[in-house]
């Protein structure tokens, strides 16, 4: 044999010895890819529809519709919700983009709405079970490959925010934030481990050593590459620039110490982030400034310092070396150089100082007020101010939990011997993202990744430790035919039994039987109720006037977008909002990205600004008209024509409401009954805009009518328990029964009914309203006559129907109203008309 035969044959060899592997990744994807396509029964629904998982995912659907009748320009500027302002699309584009030309190439350049669906549902199922091919990578180059084949089988079955995110029909982005980072830190840590073997020094780079530059400069691009595709699905993709560059000062402090050369660290940094400031340039909006949620200078600047940062303690290393400075000064100098770049920005650029300041204790620190009140950025540790780790568990289980905090232990003991680059990656990396889930629980989707990974390490000391690598060689070498099987049975000790043993019952038995809680509880949204409710919106209210599907043009900065007469807004709380956009194809005045909802952000003494929260806890009618009135600066507009109330804004997640106005006192009270202390409504509570509408009906509003309601929908706690303490409480006398789940009501000039009885007479006004369910209810004013005995109602029902070109409301009065004081009743009849425009009705 020549020697020119060796390299064929070592390369035979590898791709034999990786066969087994590769198969095995294979298998452990389609698993994967099974666990999250289980709940598809609630995603595809008889007569070919397609629900969505999540209330953001439409949002999804409604940027990739317009992107796919636009292509290829999609949506920056929205302004279809967040009325009358219109929103900016924070989205990144390219998870759209991946879905559309999925979408044109299966549907040959013309994909039908159900192909587009389908595609779309399916597409977070698929990024999820491709997750396993870097975190089998990452855990291969960290313990071996049994550590990766773990870690791949512990992604794939990892429950929480990962699987939530991943399942099909929950298209969001997030997936594709969890498989690009997870990408980026696979082919950097490839880099660096290919750069530190080729001992890569800079004068590689000028003499242009391809032999040495070729191997980590094809890795340092591709992560470039990964790293661009994360930031390009996520605006806040900056957290790994922050990662990395962390990772960075301590790779080069520990060189230092160990006086090792860092140009394979510096050449890798610089090479991966001059690929992503060019790939991410094209994208930046120069009108957004230095913004974190919008693709901006922020972006382009935090990456070319992250280069420049790379470039600068290379230069400092390489210098500490020829000048033969004692290696406890570098630190030292490292911390003065950030804090004078931080001076220097402070005084060049107060905006992208204060973003870079700010930034960090965004994502890390337990948020306050209103923000406290969304789910996926309150703490993992904390539900309502108390420490608990029932959300720690349910996202990652208990031992997956502490193997992570163990792993990371192991690797930061690691530190005081001499650690591989990779091994101080994954540590930092991971202590990062557990500082990060401290502040945000949603970041647990990044941290199942961490888990899995340090899950796996501690799992493959295990089998090294029971010498397993020596069953993997008998099993090479004796298995050439099924007559070696009994020879590779007597090579399995009682130690490799054992380690498997506790590897499935600790860590992957209870990831598989909570994950198969998720997928089991599983559903789509919005409920019938809303899917139902915003269908009537669309057909039964006035056309705003908007091309729904068009590409619009923003507003120059400080101008409001110049919305045609017809146009109006939809006011409700701002989890609804999307489903008002997307399925009503109405404007939402407050959406879930928390636009609109106003109130204050800092401090009580702040004015309390209009928006969902200050209306819907309004203490009286007058008010609520004012935040209305106060949302569209134009005086000659409200800010909203409908109001949207669901049986949850008026029970379980009404106290989020006054959270954002930070007067959270008064709205509920505790007393004492028979079964001990009980917290209640008050009266707080029952003045409030939400309580009145939904509660009441709207009974006694001038200005408000309902003009329909959904049937009721099970919900806990129920609107029958606060009706009952009205009426207990409060000497209330309303029905206790379950009414409509959504209520529309109309904001309304209301109808100015004027008449004459004897001075300071009460004077009462009523009507039975029959709703589009068969329900009635009483609709009930007084008033005093005055001193020359005149009396005045303004009352927004019409008695006569609806008219073309208007609110085509199926509540109505079912007979004249009745004004009554002493011993008269009279009838009063009121047109449309007169309600729409204030015109008065002289009894």
């Amino acid at each position: 044999m020549s020697s020119q035969d060796h390299p064929v044959s070592s390369l035979q060899d590898k791709i034999r010895s990786s066969l087994p592997y590769t198969l095995a990744v294979v298998i452990i994807g389609f698993i994967s890819l099974w666990v999250r396509t289980l709940p598809s029964d609630a995603v595809f629904l008889p007569g070919g529809i397609v629900r969505f998982m999540t209330n953001d995912a439409w949002y999804h659907m409604r940027t990739l519709y317009v992107l796919l009748e636009n292509y290829p320009n999609r949506m920056f500027y929205n302004p279809m919700t967040n009325y009358p302002y219109g929103s900016y699309i924070h989205f990144g584009p390219l998870f759209d983009q991946m879905i559309a030309i999925t979408s044109f190439v299966l549907g040959m350049g013309n994909p039908s709405p159900q192909l587009v669906n389908t595609i779309a549902a399916y597409f977070p199922a698929v990024l999820g079970a491709l997750t396993v091919i870097p975190v089998y990578y990452i855990g291969k180059y960290l313990g071996g490959r049994k550590t990766g084949l773990l870690a791949a089988i512990l992604i794939a079955l990892a429950p929480g925010h990962f699987l939530q995110r991943s399942l099909i029909g929950f298209t969001d982005h997030h997936v594709a934030e969890s498989l690009f980072s997870t990408f980026f830190m696979m082919f950097f840590m490839l880099a660096l481990i290919s750069a530190k073997e080729k001992k890569l020094r800079f004068e590689d780079v000028f003499n242009k050593n391809f032999r040495v530059l070729k191997e980590p400069l094809l890795y340092s691009v591709i992560a470039g590459v990964m790293y661009s595709a994360y930031q390009l699905s996520w605006p806040g993709g900056s957290l790994f620039l922050l990662i990395t560059l962390i990772y960075a000062i301590f790779q080069y402090i520990i060189d230092n110490f160990r006086n090792e050369s860092s140009d394979y660290l510096g050449f890798t940094g610089i090479a991966t982030f001059l690929v992503s400031v060019v790939l991410i340039f094209p994208f930046v909006h120069p009108d957004m400034g230095f913004s974190l949620y919008y693709y901006s200078w922020f972006h382009v600047v935090t990456a070319l310092g992250t280069l420049a940062g790379f470039a600068a303690l290379s230069f400092l290393e390489r210098e500490f070396k020829r000048k033969q400075i004692k290696a406890y000064y570098f630190p030292l100098l490292i911390l003065g150089a950030g804090i004078l770049g931080l001076v220097i920005i402070k005084f060049a650029s107060p905006s992208l100082y204060s973003l870079i300041i700010h930034a960090p204790t965004t994502i890390f620190m337990i948020q306050k007020g209103g923000p406290s009140t969304i789910e996926e950025v309150s703490s993992i540790f904390y539900y309502d101010k108390v420490f608990t780790l029932e959300k720690v568990f349910g996202n990652f289980t208990a031992t997956g939990f502490f193997a992570s905090l163990l792993g990371m232990l192991v690797l930061a003991a690691n530190l005081f011997r001499k650690p591989k680059p990779q091994e101080v990656l994954v540590l930092i990396w991971s202590f990062l993202i557990f500082l990060a889930i401290y502040g945000q629980n949603r970041f647990a989707y990044y941290y199942s990744i961490n888990v899995s990974i340090l899950s796996a390490y501690l799992g493959g000391l295990l089998l090294g430790a029971v010498k397993w690598d020596m069953l993997e060689e008998s099993l090479r070498t004796n298995m050439r035919s099924p007559q070696d099987i009994q020879g590779f049975l007597k090579s399995i000790r009682l130690g490799h039994v054992l380690a498997i043993f506790i590897i499935v019952v600790v860590l992957i038995l209870p990831m598989y039987s909570t994950a198969m809680l998720y997928t089991k509880s599983a559903g789509s949204v919005p409920n019938p109720p809303w899917t139902e409710a915003t269908f009537w919106l669309q057909t039964n209210t006035p056309d705003p006037g908007m091309d729904f599907n068009a590409i619009y043009e923003a507003p120059k900065d400080g101008e409001l977008f110049d919305y045609p007469d017809t146009a109006y807004g939809v006011m409700s709380w701002w989890d609804y909002g999307h489903y008002i956009e997307f399925f009503g194809h109405r404007m939402p005045n407050a959406n879930p990205f928390q636009a609109g909802v106003g109130g204050r952000r800092v401090s009580i003494e702040e004015e309390n600004q209009p928006g969902a929260a200050s209306f819907f806890t309004a203490q009286s009618e007058e008010e609520g008209n004012a935040v209305l009135e106060a949302i569209d600066p134009r005086p000659d507009k409200a800010g909203a024509r409908y109001i949207m109330s669901d049986a949850r804004m008026a029970t379980d997640i009404f106290g989020a409401m006054p959270a954002w106005t930070l007067d959270t006192e008064g709205y509920y009270q505790t007393i004492w009954t028979g079964r001990g202390y009980e917290t209640i409504p008050s009266t707080r509570y029952f003045n409030s805009m939400e309580a009145r509408l939904h509660i009441f009906d709207g009974d006694g509003l001038k200005h408000y009518r309902m003009v329909h309601e959904t049937e009721p929908y099970p919900i806990r706690p129920d609107e029958v328990w606060y009706k009952q303490v009205y009426n207990l409480v409060f000497g209330g006398n309303i029905p206790v029964i379950h009414t409509g789940y959504v209520k529309i009501f109309e904001y309304v000039k209301g109808a100015n009914i004027t008449g004459t009885a004897s001075p300071n007479e009460t004077v009462k006004i009523s009507a039975t309203i029959l709703t589009g369910q068969g329900r009635t209810f009483e609709y009930t004013q007084s008033t005093t006559a005055d001193s020359q005995g005149r009396y005045e109602f303004t009352v927004p029902y019409s008695t006569e129907g609806p008219i073309e070109g208007e609110t085509q409301f199926d509540t109505a009065p079912v007979e004249p109203y009745i004004v009554s004081y002493g011993n008269t009743t009279k009838e009063v009849r009121v047109s449309e008309e007169a309600v729409l425009n204030g015109e008065e009705i002289k009894i």
